[in-house]
């Protein structure tokens, strides 16, 4: 049977054992996640795995291979929050569960990025790493060419994707990848927010996006891109190019299994958001595009209803003007040329996008795998700093 990325790291080192024992190595490799909320129960369970499969006479915790995860963040001068965010990532994940590699996607920053601000003692942290692009692209297409990058260059176990200002906090970081260990690494791990710190506006506007979204899609809007994925997912996610526009959709376009683990939204650890109202409402189609022929067809539908009951009332001011005495001098007239117009309307509307649809099938677009080197000017390693 084929094993998943996260299976076979966990398994490596003891590979020349019999099956009885890596099955109960299996189960102390959960134990080992489950620190991340009982530090103590959880090595002490782990060790006692470990001596009932007879392990503790030098196949110890210390020599299983920790799980190997990147971690993609995109940045744009946000440096300082960064290289926090990495240092409280590192007291926050132990270092004999995960090694944790740091790629930051480079987002076209006016400020350069001082290799010196992240550099320290580090333990879970390997290496910390930036990926240059030669422009801005955007919060999510930064995200796409640095998912590219990795399915091209490195291999791991998992990809976790989260911002670099901290309202992705590491405390969320280690709920993700507790609940990726719960299922083996069969499935990717979603954020989804229980908590906003966000303005009123704000959230007036969310949720009015929500509703237009769940209308248009048939979706739900309920995380964003702070989330973990197996390794294995990425052979998907790099060649379809909805990845362009919107990571978190393209992900639910796929039918990639994922679940999701209610995670409160921190706060930024210094300077103030990039985003406004513009930038706010272009992410918001953006993720709406992905689903570009869903909402094709079901706007062609409401159209199509639509002038079917234009057709009806058409029919019934004819029945009203020839069989009742109600009827306004004139007002026939003005009611069924009003019915006529709308009707044409919402034909044209419905001809226009089934057209666009047609179209779009045959455009092979951008496909990240493939174009993603265009925009990267080059990788840069910071730490450790030789």
């Amino acid at each position: 049977m084929h094993q998943n990325g996260f299976e076979s790291a966990v398994l490596r080192s003891i590979a020349d054992r019999s099956a009885a024992r890596q099955a109960v190595g299996e189960d102390s490799c959960k134990v080992v996640f489950e620190q991340y909320t009982a530090p103590a129960e959880g090595f002490a369970a782990a060790s006692h795995l470990g001596a009932a499969a007879g392990l503790d006479g030098g196949i110890g915790m210390a020599d299983r291979p920790p799980v190997n995860v990147v971690v993609l963040m995109p940045v744009r001068d946000d440096w300082t929050s960064a290289a926090e965010l990495i240092r409280q990532i590192d007291k926050t994940i132990p270092s004999d569960a995960c090694a944790l590699d740091i790629v930051m996607v480079d987002d076209g920053s006016a400020q350069p990025c001082t290799p010196a601000d992240f550099q320290g003692n580090f333990s879970a942290v390997r290496a910390i790493s930036a990926l240059r692009l030669c422009s801005n692209v955007g919060h999510q297409r930064a995200i796409a060419i640095g998912l590219a990058h990795l399915h091209n260059s490195k291999n791991c176990d998992a990809v976790v994707v989260m911002d670099a200002d901290g309202e992705d906090t590491p405390q969320g970081m280690a709920q993700l990848l507790r609940a990726y260990s719960e299922n083996r690494g069969s499935e990717a791990i979603f954020a989804e927010r229980s908590r906003r710190s966000e303005s009123l506006v704000f959230r007036v506007f969310y949720q009015i996006f929500k509703i237009l979204h769940r209308g248009l899609t048939g979706i739900s809007v309920r995380v964003g891109n702070f989330s973990i994925l197996p390794f294995p997912y990425l052979d998907t996610l790099v060649v379809r190019s909805e990845l362009w526009n919107h990571y978190a959709a393209t992900v639910f376009r796929s039918r990639l299994a994922f679940s999701m683990v209610r995670i409160p939204r921190g706060s930024r650890i210094a300077g103030t958001t990039r985003m406004n109202f513009v930038s706010l409402v272009t992410h918001g189609l953006s993720a709406i595009s992905v689903f570009g022929d869903i909402v094709g067809v079901r706007i062609m539908i409401w159209a199509l209803a639509g002038s079917v009951l234009a057709v009806l009332g058409m029919i019934a001011v004819v029945l009203i003007r020839l069989f009742t005495s109600s009827a306004i001098p004139g007002w026939a007239t003005y009611a069924a040329g009003i019915l006529a117009i709308v009707m044409m309307q919402l034909i044209t509307i419905a001809a226009s996008f089934t057209f666009f649809m047609l179209a779009n099938r045959t455009n092979l677009g951008f496909v990240p795998v493939r174009d993603y080197r265009i925009f990267v000017k080059k990788e840069v390693g910071i730490y450790p700093n030789e």
